[in-house]
């Protein structure tokens, strides 16, 4: 499958990434892309989280500090900002629905047209979020296009029948990440991502595809790319869900808990949206090579993130605010320590009770 898996390069002044994080303090702070532009212009699109992984959000410009050769930078001359991230950035979120026969006659329908509504009304305003159903056939259907009206498509499930009984899981998580992958290369801007999320009752049952099929299509899919798995039913076996769910997996053969695996997946969608800066400043230096640090403060801790530029060329006139050229043209790949990880293909022993299961 050929897709592009995280884009944006530096443009106009050249400048070379070095370090993703520092290696002891409390925050962790990952380097997606960066731009360098005259006149003095300096952006940088990162994220922040703790030690543990867990997102950190509302930070201000005044919880970050900038220094350039080990030297602060007055906030009062660089006139640090955050960006508004959208000018740079887009997330893409596409929400598979199992439609098998096993859902549709489970008479949970309206239970779970309702999760999937809060599930829209919660990660929408973060994300473009579109709505596609599989069952035993071999493709899916369209419900919902990406940042389209997801309570209000997700309505007319309750009168759809499925084309095949059956529950064509795995071919379904192949499609569904060609289909965000297709759509995360239309986009208007430089830095794209991708998150998957799975609902289904059960295993896969109509054998299309493989399970090592899922893993090989996962495993290029590319840092850029997320997925998280909801299982509700007597037949889920979160072992096997794990495999589709890296980055997380709520697995319960409960019913009932369907609401509850939306809000929990959705929940952490919705924060690890939120870790996402774009900080932009104006350098004071004019001219040669220099190491920048991004300090990031919250909660008593603290992280950085560094890496060079050349100042060759900077003079006054700098606005802070201007949109950071990133380049959509040259795809490059995020260093190490900004990649994902990634589990195992046949993943760690997911819960089978209620629960969430995050694997970051």
């Amino acid at each position: 499958m050929r897709r592009q898996n995280a884009i944006g390069l530096f443009i106009g002044v050249s400048a070379v990434f070095l370090i993703a994080s520092s290696g002891c303090a409390g925050l962790k702070l990952q380097m997606v892309d960066h731009s360098v532009h005259k006149p003095s212009n300096v952006a940088v699109y990162f994220s922040v989280e703790t030690r543990k992984g867990d997102p950190v959000a509302n930070l201000t410009p005044q919880d970050f500090k900038i220094y350039e050769d080990r030297q602060p930078v007055s906030i009062l001359e660089s006139k640090q900002t955050i960006l508004n991230p959208e000018v740079a950035a887009i997330h893409y979120t596409l929400l598979l629905i199992d439609m098998s026969g096993s859902v549709v006659d489970s008479g949970d329908m309206p239970a779970l047209i309702q999760a999937a509504a809060t599930f829209g009304d919660r990660v929408g305003p973060y994300q473009k979020v579109a709505v596609y159903t599989f069952d035993g056939s071999p493709h899916l259907t369209p419900v919902v296009p990406f940042g389209g009206n997801v309570r209000g498509g997700v309505t007319a499930l309750g009168s759809r029948r499925p084309r095949d009984p059956s529950t064509n899981l795995n071919g379904a998580v192949i499609e569904g990440v060609r289909v965000l992958g297709q759509q995360m290369e239309r986009a208007p801007v430089p830095l794209r991502f991708g998150t998957l999320v799975v609902f289904t009752d059960g295993t896969d049952r109509a054998h299309r595809a493989s399970a090592e099929d899922v893993d090989r299509t996962l495993d290029a899919a590319g840092p850029m790319f997320e997925t998280y798995v909801i299982g509700a039913g007597q037949e889920v076996d979160g072992k096997q869900l794990s495999r589709i769910g890296r980055s997380g997996t709520f697995a319960s053969q409960n019913r009932a808990d369907v609401q509850k695996g939306f809000d929990e997946i959705s929940a952490r969608i919705e924060a690890a949206s939120k870790k996402f800066y774009l900080l932009s400043y104006c350098s004071p230096s004019r001219a040669g090579e220099h190491e920048v640090e991004v300090e990031a403060n919250a909660a008593g801790t603290s992280g950085r993130l560094t890496y060079r530029f050349n100042a060759n060329g900077f003079g006054p006139n700098c606005d802070p605010n201007t949109r950071p050229p990133f380049d959509m043209k040259h795809p490059r790949q995020p260093a190490p320590e900004a990649s994902a990880e990634r589990p195992p293909s046949s993943g760690p022993p997911a819960k089978t009770s209620p629960g969430f299961n995050p694997k970051r």
